[in-house]
Parts: structure tokens; sequence; C-alpha cells
């Protein structure tokens, strides 16, 4: 059932479910954070309408810079912007930034720790028709080994706004990376956001569960459905919901390993480096149990359909559902 603290989108199971693009919950935020803090500036790669800056654009045009296609100046003019008292929101392709720009987000940025705040838009393979030059598969990992910056990854258009808002508050560097396709609403105005936390959205209705399937950014909505499809076949599961790869929330990925004795990742990224790697390096420091990870296994992307390249790469419900059923057979 959905976890009844978190005040979910109770439509969230229903066929004509509401879907939103992740990155215009950025756009709404990024407003919101205009509005209340005047040294909030936004910079972009010249891809303003599609990482929704364009409506801070417009209501706020003295604090818009086009950089144009020019990533690591982005970055290091974002740098020393913040260096002045602003507060930076830089935007492009995750391919492109933090993809092109690593080195000067690493050493202009986060080594002299400049509060800017990283906008990875169109990631993941569901860029489908963009193909594997433009899909990045790997900026968790590059991102989350740099010292000093925070990683958020949102579930849903909704979680995107309240992290947008939260990142313009903190006082070091994040990264937010954002998907590019409409994607179900799961949490709701209400639900709590706090970075750093993670939310159990899925429990059983009684009793314990029997593998805790812990999740990132957009195939939150399929590992739901897995789990609520499971309850049916008798087998439990707990959906972990960590919207913050770093700072990880060690208690609660150690209080569900703890009570499921068994763990799945799933994440829109390869499997090596990224947030399934940051869950394993938990668990064994902290209380060691059988994992599966479900993700791009040490391959490029391609052109298709997003729909198709999530199947493809072994990402869908089906995949999800062996994993749980794999690390069962282990226990």
């Amino acid at each position: 059932m959905l976890n009844p603290n978190l005040k979910l989108n109770t439509k969230i199971f229903n066929a004509d479910v509401e879907q939103v693009p992740i990155r215009k919950g950025f756009g709404q935020g990024l407003v919101i954070a205009g509005e209340e803090n005047k040294n909030v500036v936004a910079l972009c790669a010249d891809l303003t309408e599609s990482t929704q800056m364009n409506s801070f654009k417009e209501k706020f045009p003295e604090r818009f810079i086009e950089i144009g296609v020019a990533e690591q100046n982005l970055a290091t003019v974002s740098s020393g912007m913040s260096a002045m008292g602003k507060i930076p929101f830089m935007t492009s392709y995750a391919m492109f930034s933090p993809g092109r720009n690593w080195e000067q987000i690493r050493t202009t940025i986060c080594y002299n720790d400049r509060p800017v705040k990283i906008i990875g838009n169109h990631s993941g393979v569901s860029v489908g028709p963009d193909g594997g030059t433009h899909q990045a598969i790997e900026d968790v990992a590059i991102m989350r080994v740099i010292p000093n910056i925070e990683v958020i990854v949102p579930c849903d258009a909704i979680e995107s706004k309240k992290a947008t808002v939260a990142i313009a508050k903190t006082k070091i560097p994040a990264y937010l990376r954002l998907a590019r396709e409409k994607t179900p609403i799961i949490t709701t105005e209400e639900t709590p956001f706090e970075i750093g936390k993670a939310q159990i959205f899925w429990m059983p209705e009684v009793g314990i569960a029997q593998v805790g399937i812990v999740v990132m950014g957009g195939l939150t909505y399929n590992a739901m459905l897995v789990a609520k499809e499971l309850e049916t076949e008798g087998i439990k599961t707990k959906v972990l919901n960590l919207s913050t790869i770093k700072p990880i929330d060690v208690n609660a990925i150690v209080s569900l390993a703890k009570e499921t004795k068994a763990i799945v990742t799933v994440e829109e990224h390869q499997i090596a480096g990224g947030m399934g790697s940051a869950v394993a390096e938990v668990l064994a420091q902290n209380f060691p149990v059988p994992m599966e990870f479900v993700g791009v296994q040490d391959k490029f992307g391609q052109s298709g359909t997003p729909e198709e390249l999530i199947e493809h790469y072994g990402m869908g419900k089906e995949s999800i559902k062996k994993a749980v059923r794999d690390i069962l057979k282990r226990k």
C-alpha cells in the first residue's frame, strides 16, 4: 500500500494518472526560488526552452544570461558570479553539463566551494531518438565522486520543484538530474521533501517486507507498479525513493536492509558507479545483504522510443520483477 504518512498521489495506479515532465517542475521551482531571493540568477547553454529555464528568463530577464554552446564557460562564469554573492543555476543537457565541463565543475565550482546549482537535463536513455551520444547514463557516477556537492534525482515534477527550491537555500554546490519525458505524478504538494532524506513510498498492508527496492528518478513509478503487482502474488516489498544520492540516507538504507535482508536497486543509469553502487557502499560498511542491480549493464545507449529503450536495457517492469524473484532465491 502507499505510505499513508507521505500523502502521495492516490491516483497513481489509475490508467489516467497525470503525467508531467520532471524538468517542468524545475522550471516552476526556479521561478519560486527567484521570487524568494533576488540573488538567484540563471545561465543556460543555448537550451533555454528545452531545459525549462524560459519561465525564469521571461520573469527576470535582467537575471538571465545566455552563454551559448560553451558549457565550460557556463561553469566558470557561474563560479565567478557565485564568488560575487549570486546563486547561479546553470542548465544544459546532462551529456554536456556535467559531461563536457566536468573539470570546470570540479575545480572552479566544487574545489572553490561555490554554491552553484548544476541542472543536468535529458538524462538517461529515455531521451530516446537523440541516441547514445546524448544519453547521459554516467552522470551520477562522475558527480557523486566529487567532494563537497549534493546529488539529487527527483522522482516526479512536484519533487523536482521542491528540490529546486531547496538547493537554492544550501551553501554548497548541487547537481540536480532531470529526465525529459512525461512521468506519472507520484507525490503531492503535501508530500514532505528534505535533502538527504529517503522515503518509503510503498509498504505491505500487513506483515514484513521480503525485499527492499531502492529506486531513483523516473523509474520510481515502474518500481511501485511492480511492488503492487507482486503483492497480489504474495511477495511483499518496500519501495524506498532515494531522491538524494549524496548526502545519502544511511539510516534509511540500513533500516530497510535489516528488515528485508535483500535489496534490489533500480536506476536509469550505468550500474557501475551509480546509485546502486552508492547503496552497496553503505551496506558493505554497515549491514551486508544480497543485492541485485537493475540498470544499464556497461553499454552505450542507442536511438529508439523511451519505452523501447527502457525495456531493451533491462529496466522495465519485468526486469525489476525478475531481480526481486532472483534475490528471493538467494536469501
